[in-house]
């Protein structure tokens, strides 16, 4: 079984384009912190691609930005490519099947375009009858 469940931050806005069949797909990058410190007490980072398709893709692109907190859930994918001084490289991706976002909307790290701008008002509270009979 392939599958990988990640927390972390976006390191980038997410690229939203269209395969040549017309499929949106979304590449972005996450940060993930290690559960521990290094000796020296300094916090260890991994990062990771991450690529998200169809309805999910477009989601994620316009409900994100760089620094928002999400998980991803999903498959890893390893990719084999040959660079252009015929070097092999390895490539590590993960392929989105759901992606949660943590933001909270509004905040001041990103999320704020889809949420107005304007701070909301409470609502008033309204004044009720305390003199009638409580059925109970």
């Amino acid at each position: 079984m392939n599958k990988v469940f990640l927390i972390g931050n976006l390191t980038r806005d997410p690229e939203l384009s269209e395969t040549n069949s017309g499929i949106p797909v979304c590449r972005f990058a996450i940060a993930v912190n290690r559960r521990f410190s290094s000796q020296g007490g300094e916090q260890q980072t991994d990062f990771f691609n991450v690529t998200a398709w169809r309805n999910l893709a477009e989601t994620v692109a316009r409900y994100t930005r760089k620094g928002n907190k999400v998980a991803v859930l999903g498959s890893i994918q390893i990719r084999n490519v040959e660079d252009n001084n015929g070097q092999r490289r390895t490539y590590v991706d993960v392929v989105a099947d759901d992606v949660e976002f943590l933001t909270p909307k509004g905040s001041s790290n990103g999320g704020d375009d889809f949420s107005s701008a304007a701070p909301k008002k409470k609502p008033a509270l309204e004044a009720f009858d305390d003199d009638s009979d409580i059925p109970f």
